[in-house]
């Protein structure tokens, strides 16, 4: 699974009508992020769109897309023989403590 996911979505296909506005004057959308079955042409691992209401789903309503992205994994890759050949020699072996 991934940490964290790094999305683009397209702010002019979101409906006016499902931006809401806070008793703090600020401006909240819902959205719903899925993980896609297979990446697309662009490597995307993850699909964006509105969140629906329970109504919409029972109605059927078509979903609202507004973007993709792609998840990271930052778990370090584990060292293995092959890898260690691939390295570079150390030029400067002397503060070696052995």
């Amino acid at each position: 699974m991934s940490d964290l996911i790094n999305a683009s979505i397209c702010v002019t296909d979101i409906p006016k009508s499902k931006i809401k506005l806070a008793e703090n004057g600020k401006k909240y959308m819902n959205i719903t992020i899925a993980t896609r079955r297979e990446p697309d042409k662009y490597e995307n691992t993850h699909t964006v769109f509105m969140s629906q209401t329970k109504e919409e789903r029972e109605a059927g309503t078509g979903r609202i897309y507004i973007g993709s992205g792609k998840g990271f994994d930052f778990t370090p890759a584990a060292t293995t023989p092959e890898s260690v050949d691939q390295m570079p020699v150390a030029s400067d072996t002397d503060d070696l403590p052995f």
